[in-house]
């Protein structure tokens, strides 16, 4: 583990969530990454890739289909992230085809016949994590996050040590684990990993009490941390309900900014918050005139992008 890593501040942007197979051999993904580096000054990229269970009980993750990019394909990418000066966190994560939020992959805490049975799902999740791990040791990325909130699945403390314990005996830099906004003191296992990481979709208003909270899991674990995810869509009542997607509202490219500048005004007063894996970046982006009818989490062209270019500027 290179421990000078942890201690540096990640100035970071995800990018690829949106991607399939194929899509990281186009010419626009590259541009769309040299953009993202250009226009928010971040340090870091955050490849976040989603495989595919088919419902939230289901044991079998595929993360072989046309709903991935390839191994060779990301391989390329990081290679060219790496050429634009850009330090790589790898990301896998696991979504369902029906769309129930990964949260929500659950099964019984004790083994019941002809019922599925975590063991089986971590039998898979844990083939599937280790396959990036190979090539996130392959690639020398700096950071592995082996999983996104995954709520339910967080009570299984066993399984957690012992699937970080296997990825250690295949990457050798720092891991992770990136619970969910409010569940940073739910986590009993963050003494296995090396950084606490957390999704930052904390209402614009509430972000001392929540960093308050936050920071004595931090204390506990004597641990780097670092918001795996942070952001905010551009429309009307989004900066106090950042996490709903979904939410029903005009468009606001002034409420998004609004949001950013809260967060980071708020953050930067608290020394142990080492950074962001801001979302998110297209993989493909469209005109940037467009921008002013998105209501997405995108910055390409919206006011927010110059206030986190701003942000990631000022900090050394």
């Amino acid at each position: 583990m290179e421990v000078g890593i942890l201690m540096e501040f990640i100035k970071g942007f995800t990018f690829g969530w949106d991607s399939k197979k194929g899509d990281f051999y186009k010419v626009e993904a590259k541009t769309s990454l040299r953009l993202m580096k250009e226009r928010t000054n971040s340090e870091y990229v955050i490849f976040s890739l989603a495989a595919l269970q088919d419902t939230a009980q289901s044991i079998e993750i595929d993360y072989k289909g046309s709903h991935m990019v390839e191994d060779d394909e990301l391989i390329s990418m990081i290679s060219y992230a790496r050429e634009l000066g850009l330090k790589v966190i790898l990301k896998p994560t696991v979504n369902t085809r029906i769309g129930t939020w990964r949260a929500h992959i659950n099964f019984f805490d004790h083994d019941i016949p002809c019922e599925p049975k975590w063991h089986e799902w971590f039998a898979s999740y844990t083939a599937y994590q280790l396959h990036y791990a190979e090539i996130a040791e392959k690639t020398k990325c700096e950071m592995l996050i082996v999983g996104c909130e995954m709520v339910q699945a967080e009570r299984r403390s066993e399984e957690w040590r012992a699937l970080i314990k296997d990825v250690r005996e295949v990457y050798s830099g720092p891991i992770t684990y990136n619970t969910d906004k409010y569940q940073e003191e739910n986590v009993s296992w963050w003494d296995a990993v090396d950084v606490i990481s957390s999704s930052g979709y904390y209402p614009i208003d509430d972000w001392d009490r929540q960093l308050d909270r936050i920071e004595k899991v931090v204390k506990t674990y004597n641990k780097p941390f670092f918001f795996a995810e942070a952001g905010c869509p551009s429309r009307l009542g989004s900066s106090y309900i950042p996490n709903d997607w979904e939410l029903v509202g005009d468009i606001s490219l002034e409420e998004q900014k609004d949001f950013y500048e809260k967060m980071f005004a708020k953050t930067e007063q608290r020394d142990w918050v080492k950074g962001f894996g801001l979302w998110d970046w297209n993989t493909v982006l469209d005109a940037e005139a467009n921008a002013v009818n998105d209501k997405g989490y995108g910055v390409f062209g919206k006011p927010a992008e110059k206030v986190i270019h701003a942000h990631y500027s000022k900090i050394l």
